[in-house]
């Protein structure tokens, strides 16, 4: 046996358990773990063409998953303007006034990020944005990728003077007289206008996607649960992979959406299984409600506007029969499901699904999944564990888009005692219920480490403000584990993921020192000096070399 790699003088981290193993050395060959041993016995297997890489102490632990992101899609919506880091109007204009000064003429001005919360009380639409737009084709995405603000210019393009109807939950939004305002609410609104937006080049997208996949390795990342396939996202994951650059393992989720008929559904069920050697077709994303920030959830009550009163499926029971037949073939589901009418509603099929369906003898086989869940009550909590449906959390949604006062644009939709119970994660943790944790990107930034940190810590990038919701906050083992074991088990990949052990996948990460000993004010900094992918070294840092 001749080692690919050789990592000595390490110390190894069970994530487990939260101790370290008593070996110091590991061997990977082919993609998996080969040997684990002191240093001697470790170096004595490499041979001169493996890889030897001396860690002086460093922290290894398995690869860290992201369990929700969108990197094809992101990497394509996260062009032109970064209006991020805006936290009012003044600063939004001044971004799209220096992009829109860079423009030729007749070209689009595209931002991305637009948090709801920089309007204030001004209504989030074109106008409140002002002259900076004037007779530009401007389409900006707001953070929760939900919705988007098209200038009048581009409405104009788009021919879109008035609302229409859509077969899903989707708006044009009008004011009293029935004109446009610019916001456009769900995907099939949005389209109206990116339709006639220009197109990015397939060789574009791939270039960029490339360079994320770079970016997350660098931050730690060996792996990700991609929540859709659209467009050309299959075919690039594949040459990715045939020219060496798919920086991550992914498993890939295509969507099925409203008015899926039989014949849909049976299409997604033959795609299963597609890929490669590090990307895979594994389950279908759903979409069961919007967003609460832009009044598309599905609430019990509706929000303070009278909004989130309906589901994204106009027939909420079709999408529970997609579900049953999802759950015969054996296809796991995960579904974004926001608001409490939502979460609910999914939790139902998922008890119908398992209790009728041909494949009953084998349901537990089927792991589904919730993605988001932001607001729920005591005893949809409690339902998560007894139908061992994985609850997938997003923590710096909470703490970059909410405020412990409850003065921001979510938590005044709520009200106080909706507010009060977001993004409960040590309550579903401690019910019984798998936690994964992500970062939705680009809804919200990807590095592991931060979406860690607020899972910890529940404040925002200010951490002198106050935590929202602090009794939700993970302790550090289980913030490290929603990033390894518990993205291996949802996977179906616990006896090859998620640990250091022989036969176990060689996707490793690599730290300065210990994350679970790091304060949590400090752990979003904490250095990451190797990523390894199968066996592959995708980002190493300097004072390694």
């Amino acid at each position: 046996m001749h080692p690919d790699l050789v990592l000595l003088s390490a110390r190894l981290l069970d994530p487990a358990t939260g101790t370290f193993l008593p070996q110091t050395a590991l061997a990977a060959a082919h993609g998996e773990i080969v040997a684990l041993g002191d240093d001697r016995e470790i170096r004595a297997l490499a041979g001169p063409a493996a890889t030897v890489v001396d860690l002086r102490g460093a922290v290894v632990t398995p690869g860290l998953v992201d369990s929700h992101l969108h990197p094809v899609s992101g990497a394509e919506r996260t062009r032109g303007v970064d209006l991020s880091g805006c936290t009012d109007l003044a600063g939004v204009r001044a971004a799209l006034a220096g992009a829109a000064g860079e423009l030729a003429p007749g070209a689009w001005l595209r931002g991305w990020g637009l948090d709801p919360n920089t309007f204030g009380d001004q209504p989030v639409a074109a106008a409140s944005i002002g002259a900076v737009l004037d007779g530009v084709p401007a389409l900006l995405d707001l953070f929760d990728g939900h919705s988007q603000l098209a200038g009048a210019r581009a409405l104009e393009l788009a021919g879109v003077d008035g609302p229409r109807s859509f077969e899903q939950s989707a708006e044009i939004v009008c004011d009293a007289d029935g004109r446009p305002t610019g916001l456009l609410l769900e995907d099939a609104a949005c389209e109206v206008v990116e339709s006639v937006a220009p197109k990015a080049t397939k060789d574009e997208i791939r270039a960029a996607t490339a360079e994320v996949l770079r970016r997350m390795a660098a931050t730690g990342l060996t792996g990700g649960h991609a929540m859709d396939a659209v467009g050309d996202s299959l075919d690039i994951y594949r040459e990715l992979e045939e020219s060496g650059e798919l920086g991550l393992r992914l498993r890939v989720a295509p969507w099925s959406q409203p008015g899926a008929d039989e014949q849909a559904v049976a299409a997604l069920i033959a795609l299963q299984g597609r890929g490669g050697a590090l990307w895979q077709v594994a389950g279908v994303k759903m979409f069961m409600d919007g967003t609460i920030d832009n009044g598309t959830a599905w609430l019990e009550q509706p929000d303070c506007h009278g909004q989130s009163t309906h589901a994204f499926w106009p027939e909420p029971e079709a999408y529970t029969r997609v579900v049953a037949q999802l759950h015969a073939a054996g296809v796991p589901t995960a579904t974004h499901a926001i608001g409490d009418a939502a979460v609910r509603h999914v939790l139902d099929s998922v008890e119908k699904a398992r209790a009728f369906s041909a494949y009953a003898e084998k349901s537990d086989d089927v792991r589904h999944r919730v993605e988001h869940i932001e607001t729920v009550p005591d005893d949809t909590v409690r339902r998560f564990a007894g139908l061992g449906v994985t609850a997938s959390m997003q923590p710096t949604h909470c703490c970059e888009y909410t405020r412990a006062d409850h003065t921001d644009n979510w938590s005044r939709r709520l009200g106080e005692e909706r507010a009060a119970r977001a993004f409960r994660c040590r309550d579903l943790w401690d019910a019984g219920v798998r936690v994964v944790l992500g970062s939705d990107w680009p809804i919200a930034p990807f590095p592991p480490l931060g979406v860690m940190a607020g899972a910890r810590h529940r404040r925002p990038g200010d951490l002198s403000l106050p935590p929202h919701g602090p009794e939700q906050a993970l302790t550090p083992l289980q913030a490290l584990q929603g990033y390894t074991v518990n993205p291996a088990w949802v996977a179906g990949d616990e006896a090859r993921a998620g640990r250091i052990a022989l036969g176990h996948r060689a996707d490793l990460t690599v730290f300065a020192d210990n994350p679970l000993a790091v304060p949590d004010s400090d752990l979003a900094a904490l250095p990451v000096l190797l990523t390894v992918l199968a066996g592959r070294p995708t980002h190493r840092a300097a004072s390694l070399s």
